[in-house]
């Protein structure tokens, strides 16, 4: 048995686990969101300010009409979608703030707990945390403003989870690029307050980059605490694209990806096992070709003969994948989960971006149906929500009655009863699995396939 089927295999146990008898085909589905978004509108965020950056507070909600006519300029904001989103969906969108709505808003989705990082509007940036330190968070930004800014949306955002904390795990911001000492005091601080996860920049500009072993306090900080490292789509350098939106397009799920390599190749999550660390709404479409490359590289392929060993690595980098990695699959495609045996079923985190408008809300039940309608249930059960439980730490015992209340069944998604059939429909697709991980595709390390 190659390590992805034996990976398939004990997910497949752990389901069986985690739901209440296999022969309950159609139970509801505890679904949990592994990428939502809230956050204040952007002038409410004075309280939660420390009052020393409160001019400079002033300064940058000054600054929004000419952000929002620069994205307009640019293409990056469409005025008729915006004018057309906002109005047709107002009375929802004030879930991205208030805890009531949203809690109407994720029962009409059949979503029983999320995972909830920064910025609600992603349309116009009216929730903008100070000093645009949300999906923006990148090097580039004042280390004081910066840290200010998170913390106070932090603050705010552990107030937010707490009213319902089983459904809700907050993502801290973490400016991991300032001074260690501060960085690691915000993670304990964050945990305290009851946030359960940390994002951190996907770019790091002209600071250290993340193999600098500067970090290692801050990598251990966050395995201490349990709270799984994520990176998430937004910062890249715009200003390099001029007009041609499709440069950034083409990159913005490029630059949070970038981090796992660095990460990887420099061996912190060998030296940090208890680390976890995902990509965030950035599909997972480009991962299995680069699992190939390097899980290749590592095991001597001819084309990486004439490199040095890579002595940070104690095993193949698909291996730390399935120990430490995962990702936040937002919108899940139908090609992605052709691939899902390369990539690692429990790997695969799906997410609705409730409430942004590429996301599945308000129709995810639907778009649920059109997109696992032939996937087995027992894989669906851990893509839906299983997987994101034990990452992110959801206590599934506290969701089921909430699952049973409000999740859609099998049926309801359109899979077919006759599980052993769906099974036998993708049973080639689990056999070859990794391949490159196979005798046939790499029967002796260093023969270049």
């Amino acid at each position: 048995m190659t390590a992805q089927n034996e990976t398939t295999a004990s997910s497949v146990t752990a389901a069986q686990r985690l739901t209440a008898a296999p022969n309950e085909q159609n139970d509801p589905y505890l679904i949990i969101s592994s990428d939502c978004h809230a956050g204040l509108p952007t002038e409410e965020y004075r309280p939660y300010l420390d009052s020393r950056f409160h001019r400079e507070f002033d300064e940058f909600l000054a600054g929004r009409d000419r952000r929002r006519e620069e994205m307009t300029r640019l293409g990056v904001r469409n005025e008729a979608f915006a004018d057309r989103w906002f109005s047709d969906n107002e009375q929802g969108l004030r879930g991205g703030w208030d805890a009531v709505q949203r809690l109407k808003e994720l029962d009409g989705d059949g979503v029983a707990g999320e995972v909830v990082f920064p910025d609600a509007d992603a349309v116009d940036s009216r929730t903008a945390a100070p000093f645009g330190v949300g999906l923006g968070l990148s090097g580039d930004q004042d280390p004081d403003l910066g840290m200010a800014g998170a913390q106070a949306h932090n603050r705010w955002l552990a107030e937010f989870v707490g009213q319902n904390p089983e459904r809700h795990c907050g993502v801290a911001l973490l400016p991991v690029t300032g001074e260690v000492d501060r960085v690691v005091a915000e993670i304990h601080r964050a945990k305290e307050s009851g946030l359960g996860a940390l994002m951190i920049p996907s770019m790091w500009v002209d600071r250290a980059p993340y193999h600098d072993r500067r970090y290692d306090p801050v990598w251990a900080a966050a395995a201490e605490t349990a709270m799984p490292l994520v990176t998430h789509s937004g910062a890249a350098p715009r200003h390099e694209y001029g007009e041609h939106l499709g440069i950034y397009v083409s990159e913005v799920t490029w630059w949070p990806a970038r981090p796992l390599w660095f990460l990887l190749w420099s061996g912190v999550f060998e030296r940090h096992p208890g680390l976890k660390f995902g990509v965030a709404e950035s599909g997972c479409w480009w991962l299995p070709n680069l699992l190939w490359f390097m899980d290749r590289l590592y095991l001597g392929a001819h084309g990486g003969k004439k490199l040095s060993p890579f002595a940070e690595l104690k095993r193949p980098p698909s291996e730390y994948l399935d120990r430490q990695l995962f990702v936040c699959a937002t919108n899940t495609k139908r090609r992605e989960l052709a691939q899902r045996y390369e990539i690692g079923v429990d790997n695969i985190l799906w997410g609705s971006d409730f409430p942004h408008p590429e996301g599945t809300w308000p129709n995810t039940r639907e778009w649920l149906k059109n997109t696992f309608h032939d996937i087995p249930v027992n894989e669906t059960r851990r893509m839906l929500g299983l997987a994101a439980a034990e990452v992110f730490g959801f206590d599934t015992a506290k969701l089921a009655p909430i699952a049973r209340r409000i999740g859609p069944t099998p049926a309801e998604l359109g899979q077919p009863e006759d599980q052993l059939a769906v099974e036998a429909s993708w049973a080639r697709s689990r056999e070859v699995g990794r391949h490159w991980l196979t005798e046939h595709d790499f029967p002796v390390l260093g023969v270049d396939r």
